[in-house]
C-alpha cells in the first residue's frame, strides 16, 4: 500500500472511529479512545485533524455526506413518491449525534460552513428532486418548496431529539410529516 493509501486509509478510520466513540461515549470522549478504536497512534489523529473541533467538524460533514449518498440513492430508484419520506426519517433517526455535534461545535465558536457546503449543496439538489418525485407521484403538496422541507426537517430532528417516548416521538415526526402531505 503507498504511503498516501495509507494515510487515506488511517483518515477514514479515524472519522469512522469518531463517529463510532462519539456515538457511544458523547462528545467528551478523547481522542485517546477514538485512536485506540481506529487502531491507530494518536499523532496520526492529530496529523488529520490538528483539534478536536477539526475532528467533530470532518465527522459532521462526513454524516452530512452519507446522507446526501442516501438522498441520491433514494432518487435514483425512481418515481414512488416516498424517496422523500424515508429519507427524513433516515435522517431524524441519525439526528441526535449530528445535532450534538453541531451544538458543540457552535458552543466553542467552530463554523463549519466550508466544511459542509459540499454535502449540503449535493443534499439540497437532491431533494429538490425528490420533492420533484413525491409531488408528481401524487404523495407531496404542490405548495411545498425545497427550503420549507428543510425547515420541517429542522424541526423533526429538533423535537424528536428532545422526546424520550418511543412512540411519542414517532407520532410526533407523522405530525410534522403531515404538513408535506396533499
Amino acid at each position: 500500500m503507498t504511503p498516501r493509501a495509507d494515510a487515506t486509509r488511517n483518515r477514514a478510520r479515524v472519522l469512522d472511529s469518531a463517529h463510532a466513540v462519539f456515538a457511544e461515549h458523547g462528545l467528551g470522549a478523547s481522542t485517546e479512545q477514538i485512536a485506540r478504536h481506529a487502531g491507530v497512534g494518536v499523532g496520526t489523529v492529530f496529523r488529520h485533524f490538528p483539534t478536536k473541533e477539526a475532528l467533530l467538524s470532518a465527522v459532521l460533514a462526513a454524516r452530512l455526506d452519507a446522507l446526501a449518498d442516501e438522498a441520491e440513492t433514494l432518487a435514483a430508484q425512481g418515481e414512488s413518491g416516498d424517496g422523500l419520506y424515508r429519507l427524513m426519517r433516515s435522517a431524524v433517526a441519525a439526528s441526535s449525534l449530528k445535532t450534538a455535534f453541531a451544538e458543540a461545535l457552535q458552543r466553542a465558536g467552530v463554523d463549519v460552513s466550508d466544511a459542509v457546503a459540499p454535502a449540503r449543496g449535493r443534499l439540497t439538489n437532491t431533494v429538490g428532486t425528490l420533492l420533484d418525485q413525491a409531488q408528481r407521484a401524487g404523495t407531496a403538496r404542490t405548495d411545498i418548496e425545497v427550503r420549507q422541507v428543510f425547515a420541517l426537517l429542522v424541526a423533526a430532528t429538533h423535537a424528536v431529539t428532545y422526546l424520550d417516548d418511543d412512540p411519542l416521538r414517532e407520532r410526533t415526526l407523522d405530525l410534522i410529516l403531515s404538513a408535506l402531505r396533499p
